[in-house]
């Protein structure tokens, strides 16, 4: 080797990963991905008593160690942190319902930026140096403009909901923690994504609906803004992104994570009706409109490709077809329930 010659740098290991909120939809998700393909990472997670683990979490008995965590309450947090203590954390623990964050905003904003306060604080103070991955969204850039996009990670965040607001400061904590004890914290800004388990996201709930209609459980689907415009990625992928996050990007940057397919809601709507077995009535329900909505979220992801060489697997079709038969089958299950 040249004396002049750069040094690549050794691969990052792990032997135990936390996952905060492992028991919600991206992170039970992330789970799978993990013990699936990295059989050798000692698995945990923090989950509250009343969340959706052990439904979410039932395909992974015996390969992870579930904590009954809630990160607003600090003595629970520092005593698993002083547990555990985890080589890497993937903080995914939020109320992450944008609609419902302006019905209820208090509850959400304390929520996700005491949490990840507290877990914060719960490293600092245990002494611990994980790498940390704070998962954050592509809310918090808010309303953009057409010569905005494809949106990259110097855009101003201009948040437009109670949630968006709260995923800023998460992010914004991130960089100070960063900055202030150089604990290493990547962050990363996921743009939408198709997740089965997700039920408050659009997609989510209309092949919901599309399933339920085709087992004769409901007579029409209702929907909110069917022209706002993302870019879209299959949760599978989102969750392998999340670890290539891990093993390759650098502490104190921001990422943004998307998919390659730019489609209105709307569309995603007519796509799903296409594939049903048979009519699906819709119609427009003001409940689910927002006061004020995001319609333009098409991401720049180069940094983050340039980081790790990622791209998505799965295409848009396969994405929506492996949603859709997953309510499929919640549907069959709910009519056996009821017959």
């Amino acid at each position: 080797m040249n004396l002049g010659e750069p040094v690549a740098p050794a691969p990052r290991q792990f032997n135990k990963v936390l996952i905060t909120g492992i028991g919600g939809s991206g992170g039970s998700y992330l789970a799978e991905y993990i013990a699936e393909n990295h059989p050798e990472v000692k698995l945990h997670g923090f989950a509250r008593w009343h969340s959706a683990a052990q439904d979410n979490l039932a395909n992974l008995k015996g390969k992870v160690t579930v904590h009954e965590v809630d990160l607003n309450d600090f003595g629970s947090v520092i005593q698993a942190m002083q547990a555990v203590r985890p080589d890497a954390i993937f903080h995914l623990a939020a109320h992450a319902n944008v609609r419902a964050s302006f019905i209820t905003p208090q509850a959400v904003l304390s929520n996700n930026i005491l949490g990840t306060s507290n877990l914060f604080e719960a490293i600092r103070i245990a002494k611990l140096d994980p790498l940390i991955q704070l998962c954050s969204t592509s809310e918090v850039y808010g309303q953009v403009q057409a010569h905005e996009v494809p949106i990259r990670e110097e855009q101003p965040m201009r948040p437009s909901s109670p949630y968006a607001v709260s995923k800023v400061a998460q992010d914004l904590l991130g960089y100070a923690y960063f900055v202030a004890y150089k604990m290493r914290i990547i962050r990363t800004r996921m743009f939408a994504y198709l997740n089965p388990r997700r039920i408050d996201l659009f997609a989510t709930s209309f092949a919901r609906q599309v399933a339920r209609i085709e087992a004769g459980l409901q007579a029409e689907l209702a929907h909110g803004n069917l022209e706002s415009v993302r870019t879209i990625v299959a949760v599978r992928d989102a969750m392998r992104a999340y670890w290539e996050a891990l093993l390759h990007c650098k502490p104190g940057e921001v990422y943004n994570i998307g998919g390659t397919t730019t489609v209105s809601v709307g569309e995603v709507l007519k796509r799903l009706i296409a594939m049903a077995n048979k009519p699906i009535p819709t119609r427009q329900d003001p409940a689910l409109l927002r006061p004020a909505d995001v319609t333009l979220q098409i991401p720049n992801v180069e940094r983050f490709v340039a980081a790790t060489g990622w791209k998505p697997k799965y295409s848009f079709d396969e994405s929506l077809a492996h949603l859709l038969e997953y309510w499929r089958r919640k549907a069959a299950m709910e009519l056996a329930t009821t017959r």
